[in-house]
């Protein structure tokens, strides 16, 4: 079985809640969609989490796009990471106050490290993942690599902004052969976001006192804390 985890936040609590309510077996894999800092109170604790996770079950980790924000404002380059000027101001500060940084001392951009560990697992993040039926994505595939019939030149194929940042992908039609589960846009009821057999949207909006989502794949049960 494959699980997937839609966006945490910072929610580190809800996140060890969410685990122990997963029936995970041996050989089930887990897929985070990315967005696990900013905002909520414990980024820090989250990526402690998610490393401790990988060591115990086959594992893939999404880049999202405040993961993206977050290493560009650490001053890391890659296509893969934009929108760094944003970072404090979307929910960065509190990311840094996890790892201690004082309000003083958050401008400082490049010259703040998070531990080497935590800031080696950011940079091995992926934008994307596909297995059997199912396209794994922070937030969508681009609107012109819709419109083909290969999943995996589609997602070559988008820019990277689309993969982190497309609000109106979940929506949409599409030819690719895959039912597309990403995370990014929650809904104003905290629901999951049905499109099938398209998309399934699973940020239920943590963060803003909605539940964390995870999706058991094929048969599509949903777990929530």
């Amino acid at each position: 079985m494959i699980y997937a985890i839609g966006d945490i936040h910072g929610e580190s609590e809800k996140l060890r809640e969410l685990l122990d309510e997963l029936p995970l077996r041996e050989g089930d894999e887990l897929v985070f969609l990315g967005d696990y800092v900013d905002r909520g109170p414990n980024s820090r604790a989250v990526i402690e989490i998610l490393m401790e996770l990988g060591g115990q079950y086959a594992c893939t980790f999404l880049l999202g796009n405040h993961e993206s924000m977050l290493l560009d404002f650490l001053g890391w380059t890659d296509i893969r990471y934009m929108g760094g000027d944003a970072f404090l101001s979307n929910g960065g500060s509190e990311t840094l106050a996890s790892y201690g940084y004082t309000e003083s001392l958050r401008h400082l951009g490049r010259k703040v490290r998070l531990p080497k560990a935590h800031e080696e697992f950011l940079l091995r993040l992926r934008l994307h993942h596909c297995v059997g039926d199912y396209l794994f994505v922070h937030a969508g595939v681009g609107s012109r690599e819709r419109c083909g019939s290969d999943a995996h030149a589609a997602l070559h194929e988008s820019p990277p902004e689309d993969l982190l940042w497309n609000r109106a992908a979940g929506d949409f039609e599409h030819g690719l052969g895959v039912t597309v589960v990403y995370g990014h846009t929650s809904q104003e009821d905290f629901q999951v976001r049905w499109n099938l057999p398209y998309s399934i949207g699973i940020d239920t909006g943590a963060v803003y006192g909605g539940p964390l989502t995870a999706i058991r794949l094929p048969d599509e049960v949903v777990f929530q804390v």
